[in-house]
């Protein structure tokens, strides 16, 4: 398939999931989603995989549908459309995502297991490894990106809090998005190329994660 933009409805869609999300709606609109939303979806990872997908991991569109079993809320559906290309969850991503915001696009260690956070620290805690993450955010940081990801309010236990990258050691996950709100070039193939630029200023903190993080061996639950 070649990707030429997002449908027309795509973020329609997502403005009337938003302000009604129950299951008369979803099925009402379920070709919208179909066709606006996932088709491009699943285009544009396939045109990106080439580059991003090889010796890295494998492209996929998250589902729409909510996991609500533990949540507080009950809405049934996401209000976006996430697409990513991951060795496995917390070992580097290149993700995607189009919703009423507009173009979302981030990288990094989006969940960390704790054998995971473990190995994280360790890297971070040493200068070679630990210097070069600090550089990498940086140079993100001054190009647009904003750094996210969950963290403790205390030192980490085993760590000095006078620790040169003690703000890093405090994170539990680590990463980077950047949000383009809704224009044109989203209905575009010029869509396209924002996000293969985006995933190439993203390599870095991905490739990092991949080397110093990797992917869980604990059983998922």
């Amino acid at each position: 398939m070649t990707f030429t933009g997002f449908g027309e409805y795509a973020i329609d869609f997502y403005d009337g999931l938003a302000a009604d999300n129950s299951k008369p709606y979803w099925q009402e609109h379920q070709h919208l989603y179909k066709s606006d939303v996932r088709a491009p979806m699943e285009a544009l990872l396939a045109e990106l995989s080439p580059e991003f997908a090889e010796g890295f991991g494998a492209a996929k569109v998250f589902r729409p549908h909510r996991d609500v079993r533990f949540a507080k809320d009950k809405s049934p559906y996401k209000t976006h459309c996430g697409g990513v290309i991951e060795p496995g969850r917390g070992g580097g991503a290149y993700y995607v995502e189009v919703s009423p915001a507009g173009l979302r696009v981030g990288g990094g260690c989006f969940h960390l297991a704790s054998d995971q956070l473990a190995n994280f620290r360790r890297a971070v805690d040493t200068e070679v490894h630990g210097s070069a993450l600090a550089d990498i955010l940086a140079k993100l940081r001054r190009t647009g990106w904003t750094i996210a990801g969950d963290t403790l309010r205390t030192r980490p236990r085993g760590f000095d809090g006078d620790h040169p990258r003690i703000d890093l050691l405090k994170h539990r996950s680590l990463y980077v998005v950047r949000t383009w709100e809704p224009d044109d070039t989203l209905h575009e193939r010029g869509c396209l190329d924002r996000v293969r630029r985006a995933w190439r200023a993203l390599r870095p903190i991905n490739e990092w994660a991949r080397d110093h993080v990797g992917v869980s061996e604990q059983p998922r639950r």
